[in-house]
């Protein structure tokens, strides 16, 4: 098996399961329960984000444990929303953001009635940040944009972004989806207000998210119930998986350079061998995050070349694994305004550190006799 959708998921590391496993054997106990197998379970939850603060030079009290990162998106988008309506009801987004940002913006703009505003991209996925400046208002309550986008890999300058927000309207809050950015990128919260992470895109468990909050920023929860995670999310711990995420993160942190030389190398590679071939477009920018590689086969059905390499044993995808089953051109290529050919035949590849060249070079003769096979069929 050839496997390229690294971006989608990772395989579970073997470290991070061998530790789940023992700690689920021991540590059943709700973290809440007064007594002292209880106590045991909430102070080795405490440690582990005790531990990841300290990773993300941030305070204990600024993370909380999530099961996903469109829970998190989901918590920090609309909990400002609620927490701050009274200030204004405006928002800033981008066209190209994460379905679990995009359609959160959507569903405050048409049910509860918010005003949102999505900053264009050029056709590599760069946003204007004059447009970004002019757009910023006396109301505008939030801005939330992603570090690293998921299907092309176009990386967003935060830093500037959070300067130009603090210079135009310093009450204005800013999050930024981090997702695809963590044990990949340097990732800095001095300047964000809210950001989220997700486990099982670094070799972690599916389940397992985090949203971090500064302390000058308040939510309204969107989950009531008891008093976890400082009362802003309601609910029986998921403590072993809380647990291991520090481990999941220290992993990642450790090894991110040596990572990142690696899968460069892969991209470099893998660029030069699609622009000799013409049937290829490449639709990620140069300055993208290297471990996400989007190209468009033009004429050609996507899907119809992901099941024909997938006969081989190779699997990569057409899109966001999140909206993997529409049919259309991404929203992420559609706002780049691209040739409609290419905008709807594109096809997502991502590497880790354990792609080897030799699978790379695999999938490209395996693409070559795709592109050759399924040609009538467009």
């Amino acid at each position: 098996m050839i496997y390229l959708d690294y971006v989608a998921t990772t395989p579970l590391s073997d470290d991070i399961y061998q530790t789940y496993t023992q700690l689920l054997k021991k540590y059943f106990a709700n973290a809440d329960s007064a007594y002292r197998l209880g106590y045991e379970v909430n102070r080795l939850m405490e440690t582990s984000r005790a531990k990841i603060a300290s990773m993300l030079h941030v305070k204990e009290d600024e993370l909380i444990f999530t099961s996903c990162a469109s829970e998190a998106n989901n918590l920090a988008i609309k909990g400002v929303a609620f927490q701050y309506q009274n200030r204004g009801r405006h928002i800033i987004t981008t066209a190209i953001e994460h379905s679990s940002v995009a359609n959160t913006c959507r569903e405050l703009a048409e049910v509860f009635g918010f005003e949102v505003d999505y900053l264009s991209v050029d056709n590599q996925g760069h946003i204007d940040l004059e447009e970004l400046k002019s757009l910023i208002r006396p109301d505008t309550i939030l801005v939330t944009t992603m570090y690293v986008n998921n299907e092309i890999g176009v990386i967003n300058p935060i830093k500037d972004i959070a300067k130009i927000i603090k210079t135009v309207n310093p009450k204005t809050k800013y999050h930024v989806d981090m997702v695809q950015a963590l044990g990949k990128l340097p990732v800095d919260l001095n300047d964000i207000d809210l950001a989220t992470f997700s486990a099982h895109k670094i070799f972690g468990l599916k389940g397992s998210g985090l949203l971090y909050k500064k302390h000058s920023t308040t939510l309204v929860p969107l989950i009531n119930g008891g008093q976890q995670e400082f009362d802003l999310r309601g609910g029986t711990s998921n403590a072993c998986t809380n647990i291991v995420l520090a481990k999941t993160i220290r992993l990642a942190l450790e090894s991110q350079k040596a990572h990142y030389d690696y899968v460069k190398k892969l991209n470099d590679f893998m660029r030069e061998e699609i622009k000799k071939r013409e049937a290829l477009v490449i639709n990620s920018p140069e300055d993208a995050s290297p471990f996400i590689l989007n190209i468009s086969a033009p004429h050609y059905k996507p899907e119809v070349l992901v099941h024909d390499l997938e006969s081989s044993g190779i699997y990569i995808s057409t899109k966001s694994a999140c909206s993997s089953k529409a049919t259309e051109a991404s929203h992420t290529l559609a706002a780049m305004h691209l040739d409609e050919e290419v905008a709807i035949s594109a096809l997502r590849l991502s590497f880790s550190h354990l792609t080897t060249m030799d699978e790379l070079k695999t999938f490209l003769k395996a693409l070559d006799e795709s592109l050759t096979r399924v040609r009538k069929q467009r």
